[in-house]
C-alpha cells in the first residue's frame, strides 16, 4: 500500500517531469509558432478543460469569473506574465539557461514570506540566499561570455526571466491567501480563463493555419503540461509536506540540462546544442543549493519521551 507521504511524493515527480522537459518542448514549439499565441493557447485549452469540468460538476464555481476577489485579478496577471516571461526566456536564452534561472523563485518566495507573513528568517536560509546570489553571478559571467551565445539576446532572455520570476512571487503569495478561501481548482479556472482573455489581441491565429499533425500534438501536450503540472501540485502539497515537494521541484534544470545532454549526444537537428564550462555547471549547482538551503524547514528537536 502507498501512503500519503509516498503519493505525494509520486505527485511531485509527476511535476518534476513535465516541468523538466516543459522549456526543450516550448523551445521546439517557438521555431514556428510566436511565443505569445503558444502562451494563449497553453491558457486557453486548460482553461477550456476546468470550466467544462466545474459545469457538470461544480457550477456554483462558476460565479468567481463574474465577481472575483481584485487580489486573484492580481494574481492572474502575475501568472500571466510568468508564462510569457519564461517563454521569452527560452526564445532568446536555452531551456537549460532558463530554467536555472527560474529557481530564483523559491528563494525570493522564501524573503516574501519574511515581509508578508512575518515568517522568521533563519542564518541558514541567508547563507542560502548568499550561494544563490553568487552562484546566479558566477553562472551569468559564464554563460554570457560563450561565443555561441549573442551576449544582447542572452541579456534580453535573463531579464524576461527575472521578471518571470518576480511575477510568480507575486502569484505565490497571493495564491497562498487566496486558497484558505478558495479551492485550487477554482482559483486556476479563474486564472488561467482571465490570461487567455488577457492574450486573445496578441495572439496570431495565422500561426495555427497549415500546422502538420506534430505541431499540434506538440501544442496538445503544452496544454496538457498546465492543467496536469498544476494539477499533480496541488495533490502533491495535499499528501505531503511543501518543503519536500520544493525540494523535489528544484530538480528541474537537472532533468532539463540531461536532456539537453542526451540531445545533444544524439547529435539531433531540430533544437540548438546547449554549451556548458565546469565553472558554470559548478555555478550552477550553487544556485540549486542555495535555493534547497532557503526552502528547507529546520528539523523539529525530538524529546525523550518520543
Amino acid at each position: 500500500m502507498v501512503n500519503d507521504n509516498q503519493k505525494g511524493i509520486i505527485y511531485a515527480l509527476i511535476t518534476l517531469t513535465f516541468w523538466g522537459f516543459l522549456p526543450i518542448f516550448l523551445k521546439v514549439a517557438v521555431q514556428d509558432i510566436s511565443p505569445q499565441s503558444i502562451v494563449w493557447f497553453r491558457f486557453f485549452s486548460a482553461f477550456i478543460i476546468l470550466l467544462t469540468w466545474n459545469i457538470i460538476k461544480s457550477p456554483r464555481e462558476l460565479k468567481i469569473l463574474i465577481k472575483p476577489p481584485i487580489t486573484l485579478v492580481i494574481a492572474a496577471a502575475g501568472l500571466a506574465w510568468n508564462y510569457l516571461g519564461f517563454m521569452q526566456a527560452v526564445n532568446y536564452t536555452t531551456p537549460s539557461n532558463a530554467q536555472l534561472i527560474m529557481q530564483v523563485g523559491p528563494v525570493l518566495l522564501a524573503f516574501a514570506g519574511v515581509i508578508f507573513f512575518k515568517e522568521k528568517l533563519r542564518r541558514i536560509q541567508i547563507a542560502g540566499f548568499a550561494f544563490a546570489v553568487l552562484g546566479f553571478v558566477l553562472f551569468y559571467q559564464q554563460q554570457v561570455g560563450l561565443e555561441s551565445y549573442n551576449k544582447s539576446d542572452y541579456n534580453l532572455g535573463v531579464m524576461f526571466a527575472l521578471s518571470a520570476v518576480a511575477t510568480w512571487v507575486v502569484y505565490a503569495v497571493l495564491q497562498k491567501k487566496l486558497v484558505v478561501n478558495i479551492s485550487t481548482g477554482t482559483l486556476n479556472m479563474f486564472i488561467f480563463g482571465f490570461a487567455s482573455v488577457l492574450y486573445l489581441p496578441f495572439v496570431e491565429f495565422g500561426d495555427f493555419v497549415g500546422l502538420g499533425f506534430f505541431d499540434w500534438a506538440l501544442l496538445l501536450f503544452l496544454g496538457l503540461n498546465t492543467l496536469i503540472a498544476y494539477g499533480a501540485l496541488a495533490q502533491a502539497l495535499k499528501y505531503t509536506q511543501a518543503n519536500k515537494v520544493s525540494v523535489i521541484l528544484l530538480l528541474n534544470p537537472i532533468l532539463t540540462f540531461v536532456a539537453m545532454g542526451v540531445l545533444a549526444y544524439m547529435n539531433v537537428s531540430w533544437i540548438g546544442k546547449e554549451e556548458f564550462t565546469v565553472l558554470s555547471i559548478v555555478s550552477g549547482l550553487l544556485v540549486l543549493l542555495g535555493a534547497v538551503l532557503v526552502i528547507k524547514q529546520p528539523r523539529k528537536l525530538r524529546t525523550d519521551n518520543q
